[in-house]
């Protein structure tokens, strides 16, 4: 008779494959290139989980993922994207968007339309090909249902465009604050959408009181930061995030959307462009790991490979035509270079990790089955490592547009 180990040491298991398996395969394989360390740890996470692994040896998922574990780890798992989505909202400079607000306006509105109906489209396709009770959750709508794939599909990932920008030496050049101008717009529209769709009509009086209350306390909540020492707002500004996302939960939004917000009310010049660098590193690091191990144990094969896959394809094809198509007019419109919509584009339909925040919210919120779930999971992954290899060779080609600033 063998003695079942102590929750601790499971968990502890535990985190030893979730930072070890993903690490070793992206050191040891030298996957940087097409997949950065993020992208193979979202892998691992689906890898780890029990569609993959759970399946091949059931007895090695139920002793090490028991749920005493699997609890511990989701706790983790909330704080962890809790934190990334505040230092997302943080990140976003709307002051310099407002001042070249013409240009982002019309770039950002056709690089966030464009795929969403696109986006749309393919969702009332996969609707019109199977049952639909396969892809709409218990809890969500028709309209919802589309409405959010279309979003998913539009939505930028804010903090990953910034470590490719990073990775490309582009990031501090004109083109690269351009497009951080185009992400952040488009980061506010999206949780503005998130926001709609998950309106709760029974919940409404909650919802409006949560919006009411929430922009009485910025006013107040600014006026301390911007007067406490630098030392102080980090701490102030973590209760002030566990204080949105409880709020915004309770209100029937979801916390994920109170964090945001909570970032999104302060000014990045109060904490320092490097701190929330800095930050954004140690969160990734550190936490996002688990979060990842929690959105692979989310995913679901039950449809079958081959619809999950195909569906991912439909879907991945949705979002890259749609930012291409999106940007392309718009460098039509303002009269970009050769090449530079191109470039631009396929930076901004890089896909990552808000689009896996944004599709776990709908997959909490019933709007989307597990099935879907994975199908999205997939396409996301696929978005984030076709950018470099795509980017990388054809910013040889416009090094004379990279100081160009609008």
């Amino acid at each position: 008779m063998t003695t079942a180990l102590p929750v601790t040491e499971l968990y502890l298991l535990a985190l030893i494959l979730i930072f070890a398996v993903p690490y070793l395969v992206w050191r040891l394989l030298r996957t940087d290139y097409y997949a950065p360390l993020v992208v193979v740890q979202i892998v691992g996470g689906i890898l780890l989980g029990p569609g993959v692994l759970g399946a091949m040896f059931p007895g090695y998922y139920e002793t090490v993922f028991a749920p005493p574990v699997i609890g511990a780890l989701n706790g983790v798992a909330w704080w962890a994207v809790m934190l990334f989505v505040f230092a997302a909202g943080l990140e976003l400079d709307l002051k310099e968007a407002w001042k070249w607000r013409g240009e982002t306006g019309i770039t950002a509105g056709l690089a966030l339309g464009t795929p969403l109906l696109l986006g749309a489209g393919a969702a009332l396709v996969l609707l019109n090909l199977g049952d639909p009770a396969q892809w709409i959750g218990a809890k969500g709508t028709q309209w919802q249902f589309v409405a959010g794939v279309g979003m998913a599909c539009a939505v930028t990932a804010l903090p990953i465009l910034v470590l490719f920008l990073e990775k490309l030496d582009i990031l501090r050049t004109a083109m690269g604050q351009r497009i951080l101008r185009y992400a952040s717009l488009d980061d506010v529209m999206i949780w503005g959408v998130l926001a709609l769709i998950l309106l709760d009509w029974e919940r409404v009086t909650r919802q409006l009181g949560f919006l009411i209350g929430f922009g009485i306390a910025v006013v107040l909540v600014r006026r301390l930061i911007a007067a406490i020492p630098q030392r102080d707002r980090w701490y102030v500004g973590l209760i002030w995030l566990a204080a949105c996302g409880y709020l915004a939960d309770w209100s029937g939004l979801h916390y994920m959307v109170g964090a945001f917000l909570a970032g999104a009310a302060l000014d990045a010049e109060w904490f320092g462009i490097e701190s929330i660098d800095k930050f954004r590193e140690v969160v990734l690091l550190a936490f996002m790991p688990v979060f990842f191990l929690s959105t692979g144990l989310r995913t679901s094969w039950e449809m079958g490979g081959t619809a999950a896959f195909g569906a991912a394809a439909l879907l991945l094809a949705a979002m890259i035509a749609g930012k291409l198509l999106g940007v392309g007019l718009a460098g039509r419109l303002l009269k970009w270079g050769k090449g530079e919509a191109w470039v631009v584009g396929w930076l901004l339909q890089t896909k990552a990790l808000i689009m896996i925040i944004f599709v776990n919210i709908l997959f909490d919120k019933q709007v989307i089955t597990s099935g879907a779930f994975t199908a999205l999971l997939l396409a996301a992954i696929g978005s984030t490592m076709l950018t470099i290899p795509i980017v990388k060779p054809a910013l040889r080609r416009l090094e004379g547009l990279l100081d160009k600033a609008g």
